[in-house]
């Protein structure tokens, strides 16, 4: 053949197979990619297929009460595509909406469908006439409109009752794109109560949808998820898988009826550690202070009791989204109430002594005598006694029991010196501190110390001085948790078993799989790591000293049942006089039960202020073993408030104190004549809500209002 009829014939066959590459992108493109936009122009039925969220598994407290559950919610929602096209096949023009939009830094005229004038024309009337119309937000329906068309639901209402839910089932056929389901929203019974622990849910977000949803779905409803919290730790398990509903319609848009049907599963249920009754306890107690915390634990499981913390919040609000006057009032609160200070850090003050005295156990040293004259030097710097700062006194020589009972400052700064940096870093270590403690909960404070692995990173080959560890020694110039506190006062308590702090006591999905076991941990043996049981009986005494025999802890004193405690005073800002005032403490004292860690921040004295606070919840703790039921309810939030606190001494059930009783008067008993380095607290964690906000009614969603009539 000669070369020019070869030439053509290529470009022949070159021709026939673009025009059919051509073709095939077309079929490509109208049978699959555009498939159902072009059944939707078939006269006939069709089916719809509606994504159903999962049901959220509830938390319950150690004995079965309830703290979070799912209660029945009537939502009715709006196809905004289906509507728009029912729409369509009325009317000839579609109502526009002209709009000036940013486009590569540049305004330009935009003109798109008014969605809101289709609505208030074609749906809203309906539901005026049945007495269903609610305000709604136009500029939320219009954003969302633009945003996913039809596959993601227009949530219209969430508040129907019964009663409203039946007139609406008996007419929901007759209005094209309005759907009606029944939905479980999330429910707190008690209110705030454990609403630290608990957390609280936020709305779906359309931008997690899979890709590709759109061809398995027509109607793509999400799960809310956890925002804080358990909430937010144990959501993969909290969750349940998804169901499905299919319904047909016919070429009217109309429902004729359901078809088909996956149910959507439950997920896990989850026990925590917590008593629904001393939480309400605790947390009743520490609304006689403006902001504080406490945890109560189980001793020989190191299962906590409650987690209590104020001012806190009330996870109802949130549900299902949360007003913007109500989160401005949450967030515009100076206290902070959506702070967990049970794991957030603070100044633990002379509390650490008993760290320091473990530390020295473990080296040997816990029987060692020191004397006391008042203050010790270290260069320029001298850290006094609380004693010396008072009436320039000293405690002279002392045994450690003594030492803990009369918190003095020196005892502890030459017991550390004596056992070095090291010795000191790796005995709080040992006892959890500079470290989460591994709670499922966001955010837990890991706390800071000399040597600690997170002081070493911010001061990368710094030396520790003779100065810095008798700071460390009585707690200053470092940071701990009320859980990480609390936790020590366990394995002090148990005998030396330092247990992995539980919050979770087990899981159980709905097929029975337990996914979380019911059982406890011993992360450290004390008495394996060179600690001897008559150094705990000696650490033991020092704490019962401080409250049985007129030391710092006197206020937490009860006359039928031995305590043990360890108060603390913690500078935190010496210019403006403040302090966190902090008591820890077990009972009984023959057989271990609970452990107790109270912090109250801006107040005067850890024994005057905390201490009667320790003395209440243990009241209550003694009154239940006994056979009295604790009292529970609903818990509103409590705002707490920034006033300093002088004394607390006026609780219920309490005996009063002996006016002629000064030896408890600890208001200086971590004064160490010094200002004390500055410790970064405000760097603590602070969750921060982001919530869904409700959408605030506008004009064009107010009912009732004026209806435009479009010429048909």
């Amino acid at each position: 053949m000669e070369p020019r009829y070869r030439f053509r014939l290529y470009l022949l066959t070159v021709g026939v197979l673009v025009g059919f590459g051509a073709l095939l992108t077309r079929l490509h493109d109208f049978q699959i990619e555009r498939r159902e936009e072009f059944l939707q122009l078939v006269p006939g039925d069709r089916r719809v297929t509606i994504r159903e969220p999962g049901v959220r598994g509830e938390i319950t407290d150690r004995s079965g009460i309830t703290l979070a559950k799912n209660v029945r919610d009537y939502e009715v929602t709006f196809n905004l595509q289906e509507i728009y096209e029912a729409y369509r096949r009325q009317h000839t023009e579609t109502p526009k909406l002209e709009r000036i939009v940013k486009e590569g830094g540049m305004e330009r005229a935009r003109s798109e469908r008014d969605i809101v004038a289709i609505v208030n024309e074609t749906v809203i009337p309906r539901l005026q006439d049945l007495g269903l119309a609610r305000n709604y937000s136009a500029g939320a329906l219009r954003a969302h409109y633009l945003t996913h068309m039809g596959l993601v639901p227009f949530t219209y209402r969430t508040d129907l009752t019964y009663e409203e839910f039946a007139r609406f089932a008996e007419h929901n056929l007759e209005l094209p794109g309005v759907y009606l389901s029944i939905h479980s929203q999330r429910q707190y019974p008690y209110g705030a109560l454990a609403s630290h622990v608990l957390g609280y849910l936020t709305k779906w977000d359309p931008k997690d949808i899979p890709e590709r949803a759109d061809r398995k779905f027509d109607h793509y409803i999400g799960e809310s998820h956890g925002n804080a919290g358990i909430e937010s730790s144990m959501d993969n398990i909290l969750c349940g898988p998804e169901g499905s509903r299919e319904m047909l319609k016919d070429e009217k848009g109309n429902i004729r009826g359901v078809v088909g049907s996956i149910r959507p599963g439950i997920g896990a249920k989850i026990e925590l550690t917590i008593d629904a009754r001393i939480q309400y306890l605790a947390e009743e107690t520490l609304r006689h202070a403006g902001r504080a915390a406490a945890v109560i634990m189980d001793v020989e499981t190191g299962e906590i009791l409650a987690m209590a913390s104020v001012p806190d919040f009330d996870p109802n609000d949130y549900t299902p989204s949360i007003t913007k006057a109500q989160l401005a009032a949450y967030r515009g609160n100076k206290a902070e109430p959506m702070l967990n200070r049970c794991i957030s850090n603070f100044v633990p003050g002379s509390t650490f002594k008993l760290g320091t005295a473990i530390s020295g156990a473990i080296k040997g040293q816990a029987t060692r005598v020191f004397t006391c004259n008042g203050y010790v030097q270290y260069g320029n710097a001298k850290v006094g006694c609380w004693i010396w700062n008072k009436s320039k006194g000293s405690h002279g020589s002392e045994p450690l029991p003594m030492a803990i009972r009369n918190s003095c400052n020196p005892y502890f700064n030459l017991l550390a010196n004596s056992i070095g940096a090291k010795g000191m870093t790796d005995g709080f270590t040992m006892l959890g501190f500079g470290k989460p403690t591994g709670i499922p909960l966001p955010k837990e404070a890991s706390g800071v110390f000399f040597g600690s692995r997170n002081w070493r990173a911010a001061n990368p080959g710094a030396s520790i001085s003779q100065h810095d560890i008798a700071m460390f020694s009585i707690g200053q110039s470092v940071l701990a948790t009320p859980l990480q506190l609390c936790s020590m006062v366990c394995s002090i308590a148990n005998g030396g078993k330092y247990y992995q702090p539980r919050l979770v006591k087990k899981a159980v999905a709905m097929d029975g799989t337990v996914l979380i076991k019911d059982e406890s941990k011993v992360t450290v043996d004390l008495l394996k790591e060179g600690v001897k049981e008559s150094d705990l009986t000696i650490i033991r005494k020092g704490m019962w000293m401080a409250v049985n025999e007129g030391g710092t802890a006197s206020a937490v004193k009860l006359p039928d049942i031995q305590i043990a405690a360890k108060t603390g005073t913690a500078q935190v800002d010496p210019a403006k006089n403040t302090h966190h005032c902090w008591t820890v403490a077990f009972a009984p004292f023959d057989k271990p039960k609970y452990a107790v860690a109270v912090m109250v921040q801006d107040g005067d004295s850890g024994g005057h202020v905390a201490g009667p606070l320790v003395q209440h919840i243990f009241r209550g703790l003694i009154d239940r073993d006994n056979g009295t039921k604790l009292a529970l309810q609903a818990q509103k939030a409590y705002g707490g408030h920034m006033d300093k606190i002088k004394e607390i001494s006026a609780l219920e059930n309490l005996p009063p104190a002996d006016p002629n009783d000064t030896a408890g008067d600890d208001t200086s008993d971590d004064n160490s004549g010094e200002t004390p380095p500055a410790v970064p607290e405000t760097e603590r964690p602070i969750p921060d809500p982001s919530p869904t906000i409700a959408p605030e009614v506008d004009a064009e969603g107010t009912i009732p209002r004026a209806i435009p009539i479009r010429e048909r």
